[in-house]
């Protein structure tokens, strides 16, 4: 029996033969891009570029599918391309250790994809990525802020233009306004309120840093709805 037969059993061959001759890209492999891109991966994906810079980190273990003892330290692009082969030895996966800015995202953004998971927590490269996926016209679902969250049952999905009550949406909002754009993103959010003690802020100099306390389940979550978002926009296609 075909390891994706029950998947066959839902979709149906043509349903199957959609998602493995489709090419995903996810950006960010933490908390939610990891877990969007293995739902992808067991779903049938034929073709997977996935984009990160970063490390196993042991303060990863609490909520990201990578982080184990025995990957601690080791890249994140290099465990997941491994995990996702252990899946399914027939996908093609581009592994880019790179963190993602400037050029490299234009260059990135002008290649086709049927469609993209932005899992990028850093503002300005986020911002960047979703104003150069929307000058290329490219499918592209963004996750929004999942910290400081602990009811799964209001995660929403909506255009960014309908999205609120997210710290981080707000601000992606604000710059993508500036760069002429209101609505047109289709994002995964939560309106839930986070609690002033869920956040620590520590002093670094200039800067002051934020670090919001997270649970387990919710980054696993919002990756499941952008996973979902891209199988059921890819088989909804003629």
């Amino acid at each position: 029996m075909n390891w994706n037969s029950r998947t066959q059993l839902l979709l149906g061959e043509e349903g199957v033969k959609k998602l493995a001759s489709s090419h995903v890209l996810v950006v960010g492999l933490g908390g939610v891009g990891a877990y969007a891109a293995e739902q992808l991966a067991r779903a049938g994906i034929g073709k997977m570029t996935i984009v990160d810079c970063d490390t196993v980190n042991v303060t990863n273990k609490n909520r990201q599918l990578l982080a184990l003892d025995s990957t601690v330290g080791r890249p994140k692009v290099e465990v997941m391309a491994e995990r996702i082969r252990d899946i399914n030895p027939d996908v093609e996966v581009v592994a880019l250790n790179q963190y993602l800015k400037d050029q490299p995202i234009i260059d990135l953004m002008e290649q086709p994809f049927d469609y993209i998971v932005d899992a990028i927590d850093t503002l300005a490269p986020k911002v960047f990525l979703l104003y150069y996926a929307v000058l290329n016209k490219q499918n592209i679902v963004s996750c929004m802020g999942s910290g400081g969250k602990l009811d799964p049952s209001m995660i929403q999905v909506a255009d960014i233009a309908k999205s609120h009550n997210c710290r981080l949406a707000f601000y992606v909002r604000k710059r993508l306004h500036r760069l002429g754009i209101r609505e047109g993103i289709t994002v995964v959010f939560s309106p839930e309120k986070v609690a002033d003690s869920a956040v620590s802020i520590e002093e670094q100099t200039e800067n002051k840093i934020a670090t919001v306390g997270t649970i387990s389940y919710m980054p696993a979550m919002f990756g499941c709805y952008c996973a979902s978002h891209v199988i059921r926009e890819i088989l909804a296609r003629d």
